[in-house]
C-alpha cells in the first residue's frame, strides 16, 4: 500500500471518528434537554425567559427551588438558546422552547424593563403559552413586572397581587387588580412577588407550602440566605421621592 493511500485511509478514519464523536455529543445534548437532573420525579418547575428581562427574576427563584427533593427546574423561551437580560450584559441559556412544553407544575414569570415587559405583555404567543399552562399548573407565580405580564394574560383578573413599586400604579389602574405593596401575595393558585429580590422571598414560601417548613428552612440555610444590607433603603414606602428618582434613573440608565 503506498503512502498517500495510508494517508486517506487514516483521513477517513480520522473524519469518521470526530463525526461519531459529534453524533453522541448531540445525543448527550439532546436526553440533557429531554431528561434534566437525570428523569427527577418530583415538581417540574419551568421559568419563563424573554428578552430583557431582569437577571435576578429567574435565578433567584431557580437558586431556591432547585433545591426541592428531585425537583427540576427548566428554562424556557420562545426558541432554544441564550435569552438577554435588560441590560444585555448576561445572558441565560434555555433548554426549552415554549413548543416543547405542555405541562408544568410550576410556572414562573419574571419582570423586566419597560422594554422588556411592554413587548412580553403585547406577545400573543407567550400570552396564549402562559394561559395554556396555567390551566394544569399547581402554581403559577410572578417576579416584579411579571405581574402586569399575568394581568395582561388575565390570569390577575379580580385579584389581589402585588408588583415592582414603581408600576404599582399602572398594574391597578390598566387590569382589574387590586395591588398590595407587601413583599409577597398569594391568590389562590397563583403568587405575585414585588421587586426583583423578593422572588427570593416567595420562592421559600412556596418552598414551604410544596415540601414544609423545615425543608424550606434547611434550603434558606444552604444559600445562606440572610439579608443583612448595608443600608435601609429598600422599602419604597419609606424612601424620599429623591431617591425613588435617582433608582429609577439608575435602572433606566442600565437598561438598552
Amino acid at each position: 500500500m503506498s503512502h498517500s493511500t495510508t494517508r486517506r485511509n487514516v483521513l477517513r478514519g480520522t473524519v469518521a471518528t470526530a463525526a461519531l464523536a459529534a453524533t453522541a455529543a448531540a445525543a448527550q445534548t439532546e436526553a440533557a434537554y429531554a431528561a434534566p437532573h437525570g428523569g427527577a420525579t418530583g415538581p417540574n418547575i419551568g421559568i419563563l425567559l424573554y428578552d430583557g428581562y431582569s437577571l435576578l427574576d429567574p435565578t433567584g427563584p431557580a437558586e431556591v427551588l432547585s433545591r426541592l427533593p428531585d425537583a427540576t427546574v427548566t428554562m424556557i423561551a420562545e426558541k432554544r438558546g441564550a435569552v438577554r437580560t435588560d441590560t444585555a450584559d448576561v445572558a441565560v441559556v434555555a433548554d426549552r422552547s415554549i413548543t416543547e412544553i405542555d405541562r408544568l407544575d410550576v410556572l414562573l414569570v419574571p419582570g423586566a424593563g419597560n422594554r422588556g415587559t411592554i413587548a412580553a405583555m403585547n406577545n400573543q404567543a407567550l400570552l396564549r403559552w402562559i394561559r395554556k399552562m396555567h390551566r394544569h399548573t399547581q402554581w403559577t407565580i410572578s417576579v416584579c413586572t411579571g405581574s402586569i405580564i399575568l394581568a395582561a394574560a388575565g390570569l390577575l383578573d379580580g385579584r389581589e397581587a402585588t408588583t415592582y413599586w414603581a408600576s404599582a400604579d399602572y398594574l391597578q389602574s390598566t387590569f382589574d387588580v387590586t395591588y398590595l405593596p407587601q413583599r409577597y401575595v398569594r391568590s389562590g393558585k397563583i403568587i405575585t412577588a414585588a421587586g426583583v429580590s423578593a422572588g427570593v422571598d416567595m420562592a421559600l414560601y412556596l418552598a414551604s407550602v410544596m415540601a414544609d417548613d423545615d425543608t424550606a428552612k434547611a434550603i434558606q440555610l444552604a444559600v445562606e440566605y440572610d439579608p443583612q444590607p448595608p443600608f435601609a433603603s429598600g422599602n419604597a414606602s419609606d424612601a424620599s421621592p429623591q431617591l425613588k428618582e435617582r433608582a429609577l434613573q439608575l435602572l433606566a440608565a442600565s437598561q438598552v
